[in-house]
Protein backbone atom coordinates (compact mmCIF):
# COMPACT_ATOMS: atom_id res chain seq x y z
CA UNK A 1 0.00 0.00 0.00
CA UNK A 2 1.33 3.43 -0.93
CA UNK A 3 2.09 5.59 2.09
CA UNK A 4 3.63 8.61 0.38
CA UNK A 5 1.04 11.12 1.52
CA UNK A 6 1.09 13.99 4.02
CA UNK A 7 -1.35 16.02 6.03
CA UNK A 8 -1.20 19.40 7.73
CA UNK A 9 -1.51 19.22 11.51
CA UNK A 10 -1.86 22.03 14.01
CA UNK A 11 1.56 22.81 15.52
CA UNK A 12 -0.16 23.49 18.86
CA UNK A 13 -2.33 20.39 19.34
CA UNK A 14 -1.67 18.19 16.24
CA UNK A 15 -5.32 18.45 15.23
CA UNK A 16 -6.17 18.62 11.51
CA UNK A 17 -5.94 22.01 9.83
CA UNK A 18 -8.46 23.32 7.31
CA UNK A 19 -8.13 26.32 5.05
CA UNK A 20 -10.91 28.83 5.79
CA UNK A 21 -11.85 31.15 2.97
CA UNK A 22 -13.50 33.66 5.30
CA UNK A 23 -10.26 34.39 7.15
CA UNK A 24 -7.77 33.32 4.48
CA UNK A 25 -5.90 31.32 7.14
CA UNK A 26 -5.48 27.71 8.18
CA UNK A 27 -7.62 26.96 11.22
CA UNK A 28 -7.67 24.16 13.79
CA UNK A 29 -11.19 23.13 14.76
CA UNK A 30 -9.96 21.59 18.00
CA UNK A 31 -7.90 24.27 19.74
CA UNK A 32 -8.96 27.25 17.63
CA UNK A 33 -5.44 28.21 16.57
CA UNK A 34 -5.01 29.93 13.21
CA UNK A 35 -1.95 30.19 10.98
CA UNK A 36 -0.79 32.14 7.95
CA UNK A 37 -0.52 30.11 4.76
CA UNK A 38 3.16 31.05 4.41
CA UNK A 39 3.97 29.72 7.90
CA UNK A 40 2.40 26.31 7.27
CA UNK A 41 3.90 26.19 3.80
CA UNK A 42 7.39 26.65 5.22
CA UNK A 43 6.72 24.21 8.04
CA UNK A 44 5.69 21.38 5.72
CA UNK A 45 7.71 22.08 2.57
CA UNK A 46 10.51 19.62 3.45
CA UNK A 47 8.06 16.91 4.46
CA UNK A 48 6.12 17.24 1.21
CA UNK A 49 9.29 17.24 -0.86
CA UNK A 50 10.46 14.06 0.84
CA UNK A 51 7.09 12.36 0.29
CA UNK A 52 7.09 13.34 -3.39
CA UNK A 53 10.62 12.05 -3.90
CA UNK A 54 9.88 8.79 -2.11
CA UNK A 55 6.83 8.31 -4.32
CA UNK A 56 8.74 8.85 -7.55
CA UNK A 57 12.30 7.64 -7.00
CA UNK A 58 12.99 4.00 -7.66
CA UNK A 59 15.80 1.97 -6.14
CA UNK A 60 18.15 2.57 -9.06
CA UNK A 61 17.73 6.33 -8.77
CA UNK A 62 15.69 6.82 -11.95
CA UNK A 63 12.55 8.93 -11.73
CA UNK A 64 9.36 6.98 -12.20
CA UNK A 65 6.22 6.26 -10.25
CA UNK A 66 6.45 3.45 -7.71
CA UNK A 67 4.31 0.38 -8.06
CA UNK A 68 1.08 0.99 -6.23
CA UNK A 69 -1.76 -1.22 -5.11
CA UNK A 70 -4.32 -0.66 -7.84
CA UNK A 71 -7.87 -2.00 -8.02
CA UNK A 72 -8.82 -2.09 -11.70
CA UNK A 73 -7.16 0.65 -13.70
CA UNK A 74 -8.24 3.86 -12.01
CA UNK A 75 -8.30 3.38 -8.23
CA UNK A 76 -5.29 3.70 -5.94
CA UNK A 77 -4.92 2.76 -2.29
CA UNK A 78 -3.02 4.94 0.19
CA UNK A 79 -2.48 4.84 3.94
CA UNK A 80 -3.68 7.76 6.08
CA UNK A 81 -0.62 9.25 7.83
CA UNK A 82 -2.69 10.03 10.94
CA UNK A 83 -4.66 6.88 11.72
CA UNK A 84 -3.32 4.34 9.20
CA UNK A 85 -6.72 3.79 7.61
CA UNK A 86 -6.94 2.71 3.99
CA UNK A 87 -7.73 5.56 1.61
CA UNK A 88 -9.07 4.44 -1.76
CA UNK A 89 -8.86 7.25 -4.30
CA UNK A 90 -9.08 8.01 -7.97
CA UNK A 91 -5.64 7.80 -9.59
CA UNK A 92 -5.76 11.57 -10.22
CA UNK A 93 -6.63 12.54 -6.64
CA UNK A 94 -4.19 15.09 -5.24
CA UNK A 95 -5.98 16.01 -2.01
CA UNK A 96 -8.69 14.22 -0.05
CA UNK A 97 -9.92 13.65 3.51
CA UNK A 98 -9.75 10.51 5.62
CA UNK A 99 -13.32 9.27 6.25
CA UNK A 100 -12.27 7.79 9.61
CA UNK A 101 -10.24 10.45 11.41
CA UNK A 102 -11.21 13.44 9.28
CA UNK A 103 -7.63 14.50 8.59
CA UNK A 104 -7.05 16.26 5.27
CA UNK A 105 -4.55 14.25 3.24
CA UNK A 106 -2.38 15.42 0.36
CA UNK A 107 -0.48 13.39 -2.24
CA UNK A 108 2.51 15.68 -2.95
CA UNK A 109 3.70 13.65 -5.93
CA UNK A 110 0.54 14.63 -7.82
CA UNK A 111 1.39 18.32 -7.36
CA UNK A 112 5.16 18.39 -7.71
CA UNK A 113 7.67 18.72 -10.52
CA UNK A 114 6.01 19.12 -13.91
CA UNK A 115 2.65 18.41 -12.24
CA UNK A 116 2.90 21.41 -9.91
CA UNK A 117 0.30 24.08 -10.73
CA UNK A 118 1.48 27.63 -11.35
CA UNK A 119 -1.39 29.30 -9.52
CA UNK A 120 -4.28 28.77 -7.14
CA UNK A 121 -7.32 30.87 -6.30
CA UNK A 122 -8.24 30.07 -2.67
CA UNK A 123 -11.81 29.37 -1.62
CA UNK A 124 -13.58 32.48 -0.34
CA UNK A 125 -17.03 30.97 0.23
CA UNK A 126 -17.85 28.22 2.72
CA UNK A 127 -19.98 25.10 2.55
CA UNK A 128 -22.80 26.97 4.31
CA UNK A 129 -22.58 29.67 1.64
CA UNK A 130 -22.95 27.02 -1.07
CA UNK A 131 -26.03 25.45 0.57
CA UNK A 132 -27.64 28.87 1.06
CA UNK A 133 -26.94 29.79 -2.56
CA UNK A 134 -28.64 26.60 -3.77
CA UNK A 135 -31.75 27.26 -1.69
CA UNK A 136 -31.89 30.79 -3.06
CA UNK A 137 -31.47 29.32 -6.55
CA UNK A 138 -34.63 27.27 -5.97
CA UNK A 139 -36.69 30.34 -5.06
CA UNK A 140 -36.11 32.02 -8.42
CA UNK A 141 -37.41 29.12 -10.53
CA UNK A 142 -41.05 29.61 -11.56
CA UNK A 143 -41.73 26.04 -12.73
CA UNK A 144 -39.88 24.15 -9.98
CA UNK A 145 -42.09 21.49 -8.31
CA UNK A 146 -42.99 22.63 -4.80
CA UNK A 147 -42.12 19.22 -3.33
CA UNK A 148 -38.59 19.44 -4.73
CA UNK A 149 -37.73 22.71 -3.00
CA UNK A 150 -39.63 21.80 0.19
CA UNK A 151 -38.76 18.16 0.80
CA UNK A 152 -35.62 17.53 -1.24
CA UNK A 153 -32.40 17.07 0.72
CA UNK A 154 -28.96 17.93 -0.59
CA UNK A 155 -27.12 14.61 -0.76
CA UNK A 156 -23.57 15.84 -1.17
CA UNK A 157 -21.66 19.12 -0.93
CA UNK A 158 -17.96 19.08 -1.69
CA UNK A 159 -15.39 21.79 -2.23
CA UNK A 160 -13.02 20.87 -5.04
CA UNK A 161 -9.94 22.56 -6.44
CA UNK A 162 -10.48 21.86 -10.14
CA UNK A 163 -7.45 21.84 -12.48
CA UNK A 164 -7.66 24.42 -15.26
CA UNK A 165 -5.38 25.36 -18.14
CA UNK A 166 -5.27 29.13 -18.65
CA UNK A 167 -4.57 30.15 -22.25
CA UNK A 168 -3.35 33.58 -23.30
CA UNK A 169 -2.82 34.84 -26.84
CA UNK A 170 -4.35 36.89 -29.64
CA UNK A 171 -6.89 36.43 -32.42
CA UNK A 172 -6.51 38.31 -35.69
CA UNK A 173 -9.96 38.80 -37.20
CA UNK A 174 -11.08 39.97 -40.65
CA UNK A 175 -14.86 39.80 -41.11
CA UNK A 176 -17.03 41.11 -43.95
CA UNK A 177 -20.77 41.70 -43.51
CA UNK A 178 -23.61 42.31 -45.94
CA UNK A 179 -25.59 45.09 -44.26
CA UNK A 180 -28.75 47.07 -44.92
CA UNK A 181 -30.12 50.32 -43.64
CA UNK A 182 -33.90 50.75 -44.00
CA UNK A 183 -35.56 54.19 -43.97
CA UNK A 184 -39.28 54.85 -44.26
CA UNK A 185 -40.92 58.21 -45.05
CA UNK A 186 -44.23 59.58 -46.27
CA UNK A 187 -44.75 61.43 -49.56
CA UNK A 188 -48.30 62.68 -49.81
CA UNK A 189 -50.53 59.69 -49.19
CA UNK A 190 -47.79 57.22 -50.00
CA UNK A 191 -45.51 55.52 -47.50
CA UNK A 192 -42.14 54.88 -49.09
CA UNK A 193 -39.50 52.47 -47.79
CA UNK A 194 -35.92 52.84 -48.99
CA UNK A 195 -33.38 50.07 -48.39
CA UNK A 196 -29.69 50.84 -48.83
CA UNK A 197 -27.19 47.99 -49.10
CA UNK A 198 -23.63 48.10 -47.78
CA UNK A 199 -20.61 45.87 -47.60
CA UNK A 200 -19.06 46.35 -44.16
CA UNK A 201 -15.61 45.14 -43.24
CA UNK A 202 -14.18 44.94 -39.75
CA UNK A 203 -10.64 43.85 -38.94
CA UNK A 204 -8.51 43.92 -35.83
CA UNK A 205 -6.61 42.01 -33.18
CA UNK A 206 -8.24 40.83 -29.97
CA UNK A 207 -6.00 39.97 -27.00
CA UNK A 208 -6.93 37.19 -24.60
CA UNK A 209 -5.60 36.82 -21.07
CA UNK A 210 -5.99 33.41 -19.42
CA UNK A 211 -8.98 31.76 -21.07
CA UNK A 212 -9.88 29.00 -18.56
CA UNK A 213 -10.51 25.43 -19.73
CA UNK A 214 -11.08 22.74 -17.12
CA UNK A 215 -8.65 19.84 -17.37
CA UNK A 216 -10.61 17.19 -15.45
CA UNK A 217 -12.67 14.56 -17.26
CA UNK A 218 -14.99 14.12 -14.26
CA UNK A 219 -16.15 17.74 -14.34
CA UNK A 220 -18.98 18.65 -16.75
CA UNK A 221 -17.58 21.24 -19.17
CA UNK A 222 -20.86 23.13 -19.43
CA UNK A 223 -20.96 23.65 -15.65
CA UNK A 224 -17.32 24.76 -15.52
CA UNK A 225 -17.82 27.23 -18.38
CA UNK A 226 -21.01 28.64 -16.87
CA UNK A 227 -19.58 29.52 -13.42
CA UNK A 228 -17.02 31.89 -14.96
CA UNK A 229 -15.57 34.41 -14.61
CA UNK A 230 -12.95 34.03 -11.90
CA UNK A 231 -11.25 37.14 -10.56
CA UNK A 232 -7.64 36.67 -11.58
CA UNK A 233 -6.54 39.50 -9.32
CA UNK A 234 -6.69 36.90 -6.53
CA UNK A 235 -4.43 34.37 -8.26
CA UNK A 236 -1.67 33.27 -5.89
CA UNK A 237 1.47 31.21 -6.43
CA UNK A 238 0.46 27.60 -5.83
CA UNK A 239 0.88 26.15 -2.36
CA UNK A 240 -0.54 22.93 -0.92
CA UNK A 241 -1.31 24.91 2.24
CA UNK A 242 -4.54 26.09 0.55
CA UNK A 243 -5.76 22.51 0.02
CA UNK A 244 -6.55 21.10 3.52
CA UNK A 245 -10.29 20.63 3.91
CA UNK A 246 -10.97 20.32 0.18
CA UNK A 247 -10.60 17.76 -2.57
CA UNK A 248 -8.20 18.35 -5.42
CA UNK A 249 -7.43 16.50 -8.64
CA UNK A 250 -4.45 16.77 -10.93
CA UNK A 251 -5.21 17.31 -14.62
CA UNK A 252 -6.09 14.29 -16.74
CA UNK A 253 -6.63 16.25 -19.96
CA UNK A 254 -3.43 17.77 -21.34
CA UNK A 255 -3.00 21.36 -22.49
CA UNK A 256 -2.84 20.45 -26.17
CA UNK A 257 -6.23 18.75 -26.04
CA UNK A 258 -7.78 21.62 -24.08
CA UNK A 259 -6.34 24.19 -26.48
CA UNK A 260 -9.01 23.30 -29.05
CA UNK A 261 -11.75 24.54 -26.70
CA UNK A 262 -9.73 27.66 -25.91
CA UNK A 263 -9.23 28.38 -29.62
CA UNK A 264 -12.94 27.95 -30.28
CA UNK A 265 -13.82 30.42 -27.54
CA UNK A 266 -11.21 32.89 -28.77
CA UNK A 267 -12.56 32.70 -32.33
CA UNK A 268 -16.16 33.23 -31.20
CA UNK A 269 -15.22 36.17 -28.99
CA UNK A 270 -13.17 37.78 -31.75
CA UNK A 271 -16.11 37.46 -34.16
CA UNK A 272 -18.54 38.87 -31.58
CA UNK A 273 -16.20 41.82 -31.04
CA UNK A 274 -16.11 42.59 -34.78
CA UNK A 275 -19.89 42.20 -35.11
CA UNK A 276 -20.53 44.48 -32.12
CA UNK A 277 -18.58 47.26 -33.83
CA UNK A 278 -20.77 47.14 -36.95
CA UNK A 279 -23.49 49.44 -35.62
CA UNK A 280 -26.06 51.68 -37.26
CA UNK A 281 -27.48 49.07 -39.64
CA UNK A 282 -30.90 47.45 -39.80
CA UNK A 283 -29.43 44.07 -40.70
CA UNK A 284 -25.85 42.84 -40.71
CA UNK A 285 -25.11 39.33 -41.98
CA UNK A 286 -21.56 37.88 -42.13
CA UNK A 287 -20.50 36.72 -45.61
CA UNK A 288 -16.80 36.11 -44.97
CA UNK A 289 -14.80 35.32 -41.81
CA UNK A 290 -11.07 34.88 -41.45
CA UNK A 291 -9.95 34.52 -37.82
CA UNK A 292 -6.51 33.23 -36.87
CA UNK A 293 -5.54 32.41 -33.28
CA UNK A 294 -1.97 32.89 -32.09
CA UNK A 295 -1.37 31.06 -28.83
CA UNK A 296 0.80 32.59 -26.17
CA UNK A 297 1.53 31.58 -22.59
CA UNK A 298 -0.26 28.59 -21.05
CA UNK A 299 -0.40 28.28 -17.27
CA UNK A 300 -1.82 25.65 -14.92
CA UNK A 301 -4.09 26.65 -12.04
CA UNK A 302 -6.30 25.13 -9.36
CA UNK A 303 -9.61 27.01 -9.14
CA UNK A 304 -12.24 26.68 -6.36
CA UNK A 305 -15.58 25.02 -7.12
CA UNK A 306 -18.35 23.81 -4.82
CA UNK A 307 -20.12 20.75 -6.24
CA UNK A 308 -23.61 20.03 -4.90
CA UNK A 309 -25.55 16.89 -5.72
CA UNK A 310 -29.08 15.73 -5.01
CA UNK A 311 -31.47 13.00 -6.14
CA UNK A 312 -35.21 13.37 -6.67
CA UNK A 313 -37.58 10.74 -8.06
CA UNK A 314 -34.66 8.56 -9.10
CA UNK A 315 -32.89 11.27 -11.08
CA UNK A 316 -29.60 12.94 -10.17
CA UNK A 317 -29.22 16.72 -10.25
CA UNK A 318 -25.79 18.33 -10.18
CA UNK A 319 -24.98 21.95 -9.34
CA UNK A 320 -21.70 23.83 -9.42
CA UNK A 321 -20.85 27.05 -7.62
CA UNK A 322 -17.84 29.28 -8.13
CA UNK A 323 -16.05 29.08 -4.76
CA UNK A 324 -14.73 32.60 -5.21
CA UNK A 325 -17.68 34.61 -6.63
CA UNK A 326 -20.72 32.51 -5.66
CA UNK A 327 -22.10 32.14 -9.19
CA UNK A 328 -24.18 28.93 -9.23
CA UNK A 329 -25.48 26.85 -12.15
CA UNK A 330 -27.37 23.58 -12.53
CA UNK A 331 -30.46 21.92 -13.94
CA UNK A 332 -33.78 21.53 -12.13
CA UNK A 333 -36.97 19.51 -12.69
CA UNK A 334 -40.00 21.23 -14.21
CA UNK A 335 -43.51 20.99 -12.77
CA UNK A 336 -45.81 20.12 -15.66
CA UNK A 337 -48.79 21.45 -13.69
CA UNK A 338 -47.17 24.85 -13.08
CA UNK A 339 -46.08 25.08 -16.70
CA UNK A 340 -49.56 24.20 -17.99
CA UNK A 341 -51.17 26.76 -15.65
CA UNK A 342 -48.73 29.46 -16.75
CA UNK A 343 -49.34 28.68 -20.44
CA UNK A 344 -53.11 28.70 -19.92
CA UNK A 345 -52.89 32.07 -18.18
CA UNK A 346 -50.89 33.55 -21.06
CA UNK A 347 -53.42 32.14 -23.54
CA UNK A 348 -56.30 33.80 -21.68
CA UNK A 349 -54.55 37.17 -21.66
CA UNK A 350 -53.76 36.94 -25.37
CA UNK A 351 -57.36 35.94 -26.08
CA UNK A 352 -58.68 38.99 -24.26
CA UNK A 353 -56.25 41.33 -26.05
CA UNK A 354 -57.14 39.81 -29.44
CA UNK A 355 -60.84 40.19 -28.66
CA UNK A 356 -60.42 43.91 -27.99
CA UNK A 357 -58.45 44.30 -31.22
CA UNK A 358 -61.18 42.58 -33.26
CA UNK A 359 -63.89 44.71 -31.63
Amino acid sequence: MATNVTNHKCPACTGPLHFAGESGRLECEYCGSTYDVSYIEDLYSEKEQAAAEEFHESADGSWKEQTREVFGDEVVCYSCPSCGAELICDENTAATQCPYCGNPTIVPAKLSGVLKPDYVIPFKLSKDDAVAALKNFYKKKLFLPRAFSKDNKIAEVQGVYVPFWLFSGTAEADVTFQATRVHTHTAGKQRITVTNHFRVRRAGTVTFDRIPVDACKKMPDEHMDSIEPFDYRELKPFSTAYLPGFLADKFDVDAQTCSERADSRAIQTAYDTMAASAVGYTTCVPIHKNIRVKRGEVSYAMLPVWMLGTTWKGKNYLFAMNGQTGKLVGSLPVSKGKFAAWFAGIAVVLGVVLGFILL
